[in-house]
């Protein structure tokens, strides 16, 4: 997923995380500076519903518009069909009483 916030809040004429952390506070979401600069300058990990509800609001748009999917990100994560059909590659442990497996 890609977070698209700082685009949406452009797109509102919001430049600054200033200006939303602002405009959240006026609609009941309280923020902290470092919490607000986070979601300004990185995608979060996890979003709580409600804020993301609060946030949708303040910028009038949807979550989708938001939360942007990467299909190809999914897919290159997919393991590959050489792999799948070998099983997973086995790689010895060296060191102490432990041999190398017969080539």
């Amino acid at each position: 997923m890609r977070w698209n916030l700082r685009l949406k809040a452009a797109e509102r004429g919001i430049w600054k995380s200033t200006e939303m952390r602002r405009r959240l506070a006026e609609a009941g979401l309280e923020i902290s500076a470092g919490k607000m600069s986070a979601l300004w300058t990185t995608t979060p990990t996890t979003i709580r519903l409600d804020d993301l509800d609060v946030i949708c609001a303040v910028l009038e748009c949807e979550p989708t518009d938001l939360l942007i999917r990467e299909p190809d990100k999914v897919e290159a994560r997919k393991p590959r069909q050489a792999e799948q059909a070998s099983g997973p590659a086995v790689t010895p442990r060296l060191g102490r009483n432990r041999t190398l497996p017969p080539a």
